[in-house]
């Protein structure tokens, strides 16, 4: 990969799972790519919007060097606001969904910082995974249709993508993991995100509040998740609309879960 910021370049934003995050998005890129500096520039845009973290701290962006020795990353953010950034992809999304769910973002963050209080930082334990899994790689599936969310948990794929394809019109996915978006700027049929269900396609653009909301009110688990294959979803590739794309074992895998996992109303 070329040396920063040359892998800017390289993002697509006229792609589904990166277009709602242009209009910030893309300008910082370019800023970027121009000479400007990328934690002064996100710093800036934090501001603008009055970004706080779970305790009320000032959020805003850091060189990864500014990171006191022997202190977790986690920890910094929620005790001091500053979030520690490289100049790469993966914190480059990473910035950009703090941009986006200041909310959701700083709730997880307040998880992991309180499991590296309680169990310290060699120690992750089922909930600060699930909150690191959330955080890394999750998808947001908003549909009234139960129908779809049962098939997406029963990993029924042909029925999820062929038979009730058109169910898709009415359901809005957003990528939320900044580990799935750095992906995803160079797209391969088996990247699976982990899906969180809610009802409602007439969900706000940003549905901030109702997700950090959610996330306060159900403890963390890993089975709330569902994989999703990123690729499959219509309308995200072209090669999907053959349908022996899905024909595929190694990405679309038969397995099971329980009907009562992987929804959050």
């Amino acid at each position: 990969m070329a040396a920063w910021p040359g892998p800017l370049a390289d993002i697509d934003w006229s792609r589904p799972w990166l277009a709602p995050y242009r209009t910030i998005g893309e300008p910082l890129a370019e800023a970027v790519r121009s000479g400007a500096t990328l934690t002064t520039l996100l710093s800036a845009e934090a501001d603008c919007r009055g970004l706080v973290n779970a305790v009320g701290r000032r959020v805003h962006f850091i060189a990864q060097s500014e990171l006191p020795k022997g202190v977790a990353y986690e920890t910094h953010i929620h005790a001091t606001g500053g979030v520690p950034t490289r100049d790469n992809l993966h914190d480059f999304f990473n910035a950009l969904i703090w941009l986006h769910f200041p909310q959701t973002k700083a709730r997880l963050n307040a998880v992991q910082a309180e499991q590296i209080a309680l169990h310290g930082q060699q120690v992750r334990g089922a909930v600060r995974d699930a909150a690191t899994l959330f955080d890394e790689n999750a998808a947001l599936v908003m549909s009234a249709d139960a129908e779809l969310h049962a098939d997406l948990r029963a990993f029924s794929w042909r029925r999820l993508f062929v038979t009730r394809r058109a169910a898709w019109a009415d359901c809005r996915v957003l990528i939320f993991g900044h580990a799935l978006l750095e992906k995803l700027v160079s797209p391969y049929r088996g990247i699976t995100a982990h899906a969180w269900l809610t009802d409602g396609p007439a969900a706000p653009r940003w549905p901030d509040a109702d997700l950090a909301g959610a996330l306060a009110a159900t403890p963390l688990a890993s089975r709330m998740l569902t994989p999703l294959p990123v690729l499959g979803i219509p309308g995200w590739w072209s090669g999907n609309s053959d349908p022996a794309f899905y024909a595929d074992a190694t990405v679309f895998r038969p397995g099971r879960r329980d009907a009562r996992s992987a929804r959050i109303a």
